[in-house]
């Protein structure tokens, strides 16, 4: 059934053509068979003959003109011409919807045969009409088995569209994570705790959270003393402990420089003040530990409770937060300070 058989025969169009089982000439009995009882109809270009989805029972045979089937989809269109026919599911089946848009595209005579006239063909000639028929089962069946190719290819298109949308969207997600990312200690820089701030006041988050700043105590004096390799460590340790400190909703970052920060989630401020308490005792127990060469250094916050009130901006609360801090630096450092 795969293998083409070629016949040459001379169209109703005047033609020699050649045909396999799937293609969809009548050859020259088969024409004169159909002409005998099919209704002739006169159609103009553009015409619409019927829609995809619409039910009918009549094939069509293109006496003179053209015609275009269009699947839909990105499913190529199947121009057809002189001596083709075309909804021989419908006169099969009966009342079949239709798998194509058909519009003429020259204008031209169609031969239609409906039900009533296949049954005057089974009467006539039923050897023709046999070998028609078989013809005609081959074809849809070739049919779809392209039809079949042709939506695995699509498949497997659309399989590596989406595995490449995939491995892009995962790139995309890792560079927005290194855009919100301090290289040197890992920590989320400004412009992710900018975004943070933001998620949490449109998710309703930011009233009675506690916002705590950060500093390191003469760090110039170690960067200048032992180097900025040193200074490195030190920022890094300052992270380590920070990234202690913070729960699940709570946000660390690295400012710039030797500047932090800690946004508390979930903390009254008994809470919120024994974690600034143990951020401070544990950087001072650590930079007596370790000072020979410094990986630790004495460290300086300035804390605020974030209030509930809508009507004031983010940035009042930071600079409220940046006050306590500068008092607690010029106090000598290694502190904590308070802004209410």
């Amino acid at each position: 059934m795969s293998a083409r058989v070629v016949v040459p025969l001379e169209s109703a169009a005047g033609r020699l053509e050649e045909f396999s089982p799937a293609a969809s000439v009548l050859d020259d009995a088969e024409y004169a068979l159909f002409s005998q009882v099919a209704r002739t109809r006169k159609c103009a270009a553009g015409e619409v003959l019927f829609r995809r989805g619409d039910h009918g029972s009549d094939m069509y045979v293109i006496a003179s003109g053209a015609v275009e089937l269009d699947f839909g989809d990105d499913l190529v269109r199947k121009p057809l011409g002189m001596g083709e026919f075309f909804g021989e599911l419908g006169l099969l089946m009966g009342d079949h919807a239709r798998s194509a848009n058909a519009t003429m595209t020259q204008p031209g005579v169609l031969l239609e045969l409906g039900r009533e006239t296949f049954d005057r063909l089974t009467d006539r000639d039923p050897k023709q009409l046999a070998k028609f028929l078989r013809r005609t089962i081959m074809r849809v069946v070739c049919n779809e088995q392209a039809l079949i190719g042709r939506l695995r290819r699509r498949n497997l298109e659309l399989q590596n569209t989406l595995d490449v949308l995939r491995t892009t969207a995962l790139q995309l997600d890792q560079s927005e994570i290194l855009i919100r990312t301090d290289e040197l200690t890992g920590l989320t820089n400004r412009r992710g705790f900018v975004a943070h701030v933001e998620q949490a006041r449109l998710a309703g988050k930011l009233p009675d959270s506690v916002l705590i700043l950060v500093d390191c105590d003469r760090f110039k004096e170690i960067n200048d003393g032992h180097g900025h390799l040193a200074g490195d460590r030190v920022l890094q340790s300052v992270s380590n402990l920070l990234r202690a400190v913070c729960g699940q909703d709570d946000i660390a970052c690295r400012l710039g420089g030797d500047e932090f920060c800690l946004l508390i989630h979930g903390h009254n401020r008994d809470g919120a003040e024994r974690i600034a308490g143990y951020i401070v005792e544990s950087a001072r127990i650590l930079q007596r530990m370790h000072q020979r060469p410094p990986q630790m250094t004495t460290l300086s916050i300035g804390a605020c409770v974030v209030a509930a009130d809508a009507e004031i901006a983010w940035e009042h609360w930071y600079k409220q937060a940046d006050l306590a801090l500068y008092r607690a630096k010029h106090q000598g450092g290694n502190r904590v300070e308070w802004q209410d």
